[in-house]
């Protein structure tokens, strides 16, 4: 038996689709914006539907923009001699905050999944590899997750990058900050001590 109006339904199946939300969630999200007075509800569809419209991928290095080249490729004080690969541009942001990272990136927008049917044709590798071809790129760092898709990315790029003779480096995984060691996996600890560094 059908409890909520066909609409009603439609919207909860909508929200349920997107990652990490779930029935519960779905409905609650949906009864939320039934709620909102109507000027409010249009805003956020309008926000939707203008964000489609408006961002695409940088035609450098496939970040999310509304420009032609995203602002981090626009920018002539990052050492774009350094190329960081992520898998989404989530995982740019999350590199942006730390401050630390001065060059550029490329957002491979996924990572190799045969199980989800995602090869690398899916992913805007053609794209990474266009731009290895150039003299200015001297360093690629692999900073795709640290999950057996990320692995088999990072692997499958390295092979890839190799023969341009060019620096390839991962990002260490290790222990989070304010983790007591004795809670780590064994997996965890032994990336830890091979992503050591000098003190």
């Amino acid at each position: 038996m059908q409890y909520n109006a066909v609409p009603l339904q439609k919207l909860i199946e909508q929200f349920e689709r997107m990652p990490g939300i779930g029935r519960k969630t779905a409905q609650r999200i949906a009864f939320y914006i039934l709620g909102l007075p109507e000027n409010e509800s249009k805003a956020i569809a309008d926000a939707i539907n203008d964000a489609c419209k408006k961002i695409h991928k940088c035609s450098v290095c496939c970040n999310l923009t509304e420009d032609e080249l995203c602002p981090i490729c626009k920018n002539d004080k990052r050492d774009h001699s350094v190329v960081c690969v992520v898998e989404d541009s989530q995982s740019l942001i999350a590199i942006e905050k730390t401050k630390e990272f001065s060059g550029v990136y490329h957002v491979l927008h996924g990572a190799i999944s045969p199980l989800d049917g995602i090869g690398p044709e899916q992913l805007t590798i053609k794209e990474l590899i266009a731009r290895l071809g150039s003299d200015e790129i001297k360093e690629v760092i692999i900073a795709t997750d640290s999950d057996i898709e990320g692995e088999a990315t990072a692997m499958y790029l390295s092979k890839l990058i190799k023969p341009f003779n060019i620096k390839i480096t991962r990002i260490a995984f290790g222990l989070p900050v304010g983790t007591d060691i004795q809670y780590a996996d064994e997996v965890t600890l032994s990336r830890a001590i091979e992503g050591r560094r000098n003190m």
